[in-house]
């Protein structure tokens, strides 16, 4: 039975970042039922907010300035605007400073503490404030003071030089992967942490300062494929959308479209020998060892799987596979991935009530942590407007409506 309670009710969490790895990092902590006051520019606002290709539709043509990224990384969030370079908004900040959990900035190296927003001015106000940098590389070092994206860091980190079509063939060479996954993992990375540091500050009575870089999460999430060069000194070479961990792993083709096939163990490969109606290839010494299947001989081997494959529907093909406990699946367009019937009984598309949007709605993706038993993430709120709550908050702070309108007058929210 589920006590309905979210799992960081009652934490604040000031939420001073743009783009996509902050936002990401307090949007997890939001699902997980935090407060989230997101602190924007007045009259500007989070950069995201008009990143990408698409946006979410304001009724009656109203610009909502929610843009595809922005939408991705801050529901369940209130928005203020705040002028920190003023001395009357650093004042704000401060108050709301004393009644919180957690803050996370991503401005660069030593920018807030030009205004006395930095960990060590803050801890003085409230000692159990954790507080959780995110920076491209880092708070010190040769590069901390650079800017950085995440595409740096999939150059930089390793990424591209395992990721692309197979040198020698045509198109070869570093690849970027397609979303922006050095954020995704940073943001993760930012919440992972900060819910150490609140265990510890359970313990404790501590807080403390988180510095999370970009850098650091992209050389760690080549993970296996890095493991691998420290181990042995030897490079691994791009393999396209062959595994790399061994073989057969590769898209295969179908009369009607492509499946996914990872049969790289040893069981799983004679399995396959046997289906394919050819069980000589397991004992074929092109192909006796993962390494020959999956790197030295790969090619030569997916072909051979290939002209099999063609001769079956991707339904067919996907049945066969799944008859023997052989893992595959299917390839899909975008559009597909929400028709696909375990995607729709997972409940990953979430339809949020959005009052502002032109259709009373939008269409958001789950969070994967939706289906914890006692506290489950949730989708509560849609991204805010600009500044949508910044009269909420200040209320909440002590602050009365005359001053609310003088502090709007002077440009302060």
């Amino acid at each position: 039975m589920t006590t309905n309670k979210a799992a960081l009710e009652g934490i604040r969490v000031i939420d001073m970042t743009r783009v996509l790895a902050g936002p990401f990092g307090a949007q997890i902590l939001g699902d997980l039922g935090a407060d989230v006051i997101k602190v924007e520019r007045p009259g500007v606002g989070d950069d995201g907010r008009v990143y990408g290709l698409a946006e979410v539709p304001g009724k009656d043509g109203m610009n909502l300035r929610q843009a595809g990224f922005f939408a991705a990384a801050n529901r369940n969030k209130r928005s203020i605007t705040l002028n920190h370079s003023k001395p009357e908004g650093q004042e704000i900040l401060r108050k709301l400073v004393q009644t919180a959990d957690v803050l996370i900035e991503n401005y660069k190296v030593g920018d807030l503490k030009r205004f006395g927003l930095d960990y060590d001015s803050l801890k003085v106000i409230n000692p159990g404030l954790i507080y959780c940098s995110v920076t491209g590389f880092g708070q010190t070092g040769p590069m901390a003071a650079r800017p950085g994206y995440d595409g740096l860091f999939q150059a930089t980190g390793g990424m591209m030089a395992v990721t692309g079509i197979p040198d020698g063939q045509p198109g070869s060479g570093p690849l970027k992967a397609g979303p922006s996954l050095v954020d995704f993992i940073t943001g993760h990375n930012v919440a992972i942490s900060i819910l150490a540091a609140l265990q510890h500050r359970n313990h404790t009575g501590e807080g403390q300062h988180i510095d999370i870089a970009l850098l650091d999460s992209s050389v760690a999430m080549v993970s296996h494929i890095m493991q691998d060069y420290l181990l042995s000194g030897v490079t691994s070479p791009r393999l396209g959308n062959g595994g790399n961990g061994g073989g057969p792993a590769d898209l295969v083709h179908t009369t009607d479209g492509m499946l996914y096939l990872t049969a790289g163990g040893e069981e799983h490969w004679r399995r396959l020998t046997q289906l394919m109606g050819q069980p000589e290839l397991f004992q074929d010494e092109r192909f006796d060892t993962n390494y020959k299947r999956g790197k030295l001989n790969r090619l030569e081997l997916m072909d051979i799987i290939n002209k099999w494959s063609r001769g079956f529907s991707s339904e067919e093909l996907q049945a066969k596979f799944d008859s023997v406990s052989i893992p595959a699946a299917r390839y899909n367009e975008l559009p597909e991935v929400w028709e696909d019937p375990q995607v729709q009984h997972r409940g990953l598309r979430v339809t949020t009530p959005h009052p502002w949007s032109a259709t009373g709605s939008v269409d958001l993706i789950a969070s994967p942590l939706a289906n914890m038993s006692q506290s489950p993430a949730t989708i509560r709120t849609a991204p805010p407007l600009l500044g949508e709550h910044s009269a909420e908050v200040l209320a909440d702070l002590g602050y009365d409506e005359a001053r609310i309108a003088e502090l709007q007058e002077l440009k302060i929210i």
